[in-house]
């Protein structure tokens, strides 16, 4: 089973047949006209599907647009529009809305959109074809030359490589990142040499039997946002509110909540958007025996202070799946998600019968990093000594006795040697490591990112393929069952404020996030220290059941020398989930 949510595709090229939908087709429009010839080709899976998709829609038989698309700041950009054209457009869908800024302002239109989409637009004019990506990589989109002069462009990568069995040959540097890292440090690249994916922020145009790839957007905070701490408390409380306005369903909304601040703090903002706690449920995963949390405790507190229902699971035997190699469950690309997909599928189904669309609150982790060191010395080279003053006093009365403990403890002990930086796994093939200077590449923290004068790490995280590639697994659990996943907290809006807002002293601790909720939490959440978990759920079950036999015959060991590939019981924890790779490549390329 390769589960897929939807496909759309669209095929450019002057020679090539109609492709065949791989599932139901609601409509193929073709532009047979003028050459080249051109193809949308819309499908869904059977059963329920994303409300985001789009069908095919048109706009004065002229512009084309298939995809899927959910806009954030709806009215607003109805009302610029308005004000551009004279004309009211308010109950028009996404799609027809985003067909109408192309054709009001042309390419530039796409830096207007914001939210989670990727769509493909046909201008039959201009005989040209766009392609978009969300600015933070929500949705995903793939890519690849069709013959001699074609392209082809679809949300689904299985589709891709299904229907274009020659461009098959794999990607060998996103495999080395994958058996590394767990994902590829290029956020164009795909398992397949010869199919590309479209970065977060970029527009594909295709026009003249060449395809461009341009950059719209970059992620850019300049100076800081400078407001009292009722300003700040307002604003987020603001912003936060219109993110979750632009994401709640007709029904209920579902919270993924554990006890920490974060997603409590998204509970307690959908409360308030929603107006009404019974439209909100929330889950709280725990660990009862494996790890010993106080999730359950933390999330129990909350719900009962928000009046919303919560439903606990015990996440004990989600996190492995010993029989996940005979499931029958095959990813699109390699994924250690392989080894929970049965769990995955069946939490999903019950997640489906709670709410149609679930909030992930992922984000203040990486936003409200607390970089007191950059920040101050930023204020220091601008000689903004008012400022400095009240900053470096702030971290002096905020770090407290065992802060400045631990800092003491530290520069005592300055001649200690600094972590090494993550090496290659022993196990892979020396040739490919060589060939593709793979300890070069890994010790490349830079990724030709300019450095953010006063919060570089913050800013730097957000521009990580990590995201992409973490954002593209919700994709994965909607192709299981009709759920759909948003995260309000990656509204741009929301995530601009949070890293545009002082980290001295906003960010310590999450402060701001701690203030705004001073009346909206109980006071014991609010106390409550981050409390990662002391180890990976992954390395009790998988020391208790061992991973499956390597398969005979694949073709690992161009990547891998299998003499070198221990057994969990033998090999450290920090590297099982390295060696999870190796197993979940291996399955991959058995299938």
């Amino acid at each position: 089973m390769r589960p897929v949510l939807s496909v759309f595709a669209v095929l450019v090229d002057s020679d090539a047949p109609l492709i065949a939908a791989g599932g139901p087709t609601d409509h193929v429009v073709q532009a047979r006209a003028r050459q080249p010839h051109v193809v949308l080709l819309s499908t869904r899976a059977a059963g329920p599907s994303d409300p985001e998709i789009t069908g095919i829609v048109q706009l004065a038989g002229r512009y084309w647009l298939v995809g899927r698309i959910r806009l954030d700041a709806r009215r607003a950009l109805q009302d610029k529009l308005a004000q551009q054209t004279g004309e009211h457009y308010h109950a028009r869908s996404d799609a027809q809305i985003c067909l109408q800024a192309y054709a009001t302002w042309g390419e530039a239109f796409i830096e207007e959109l914001a939210g989670d989409f990727c769509f493909a637009l046909w201008d039959d004019v201009r005989r040209c074809l766009l392609c978009a990506r969300d600015r933070l990589g929500v949705r995903p989109l793939f890519h690849a030359r069709a013959g001699g002069s074609g392209l082809v462009v679809s949300d689904s990568l299985a589709w891709l490589a299904d229907r274009f069995p020659a461009d098959r040959d794999l990607d060998d540097l996103w495999v080395a990142d994958f058996l590394c890292l767990g994902y590829s440090r290029d956020a164009d690249r795909t398992v397949y040499r010869r199919i590309s994916r479209l970065p977060p922020a970029h527009l594909l145009a295709f026009a003249d039997s060449e395809p461009t790839v341009r950059r719209y957007w970059r992620l850019e905070i300049d100076e800081p946002l400078w407001l009292g701490e009722r300003g700040y408390i307002e604003r987020f409380v603001d912003v936060a509110a219109q993110a979750i306005a632009d994401r709640l369903p007709d029904g209920r909304v579902g919270i993924a909540m554990s006890g920490g601040l974060d997603s409590t703090t998204l509970a307690a903002c959908t409360v308030r958007a929603s107006g009404d706690p019974a439209r909100v449920v929330a889950e709280c995963f725990h660990y009862e025996a494996a790890l010993h949390d106080q999730e359950k405790h933390f999330a129990a507190l909350v719900a009962r202070h928000l009046g919303i229902e919560l439903r606990l699971r015990a996440a004990d035997d989600l996190a492995y799946d010993p029989a996940w190699r005979t499931r029958g469950i095959h990813l699109a690309e390699p994924s250690l998600s392989i080894v929970r997909a049965e769990p995955d599928r069946q939490t999903a189904l019950g997640q489906a019968e709670l709410a149609p669309v679930w909030f992930f609150g992922e984000g203040p982790d990486n936003a409200l990093i607390y970089e007191r060191s950059a920040y101050l010395a930023w204020l220091l080279a601008r000689r903004d000594w008012p400022r400095l003053a009240a900053a470096t006093l702030s971290s002096l009365l905020a770090k407290g006795f065992d802060g400045w403990g631990a800092s003491l403890a530290r520069l005592g002990n300055r001649g200690a040697v600094a972590p090494a930086l993550q090496a290659v796994p022993p196990w892979l093939d020396r040739g490919l490591v060589e060939a593709l200077r793979l300890e070069a590449r890994l010790a490349d923290t830079s990724r030709g990112e300019q450095r953010h004068p006063w919060h570089p790490k913050a800013i730097a995280s957000f521009n990580d393929a990590i995201w992409p590639s973490l954002l593209e697994e919700f994709d994965f659990d909607a192709a299981l069952s009709p759920v759909v996943w948003r995260h309000p907290y990656l509204d741009l809006r929301v995530l601009e404020f949070l890293l545009s807002v002082p980290p001295v002293p906003w960010a310590r601790r999450k402060l701001l996030l701690r203030r705004a909720m001073r009346d909206r939490l109980p006071r014991a959440v609010l106390a409550r220290r981050k409390a990662p978990l002391a180890q990976s759920p992954l390395v009790e079950p998988l020391r208790r059941h061992g991973l499956p036999r390597l398969a005979p015959g694949s073709q690992l060991d161009r990547f891998v020398d299998l003499r070198q590939v221990p057994s969990p019981a033998a090999c450290p924890s920090d590297d099982l989930g390295r060696l999870l790779a190796v197993h979940a490549l291996d399955h991959w390329l058995s299938a």
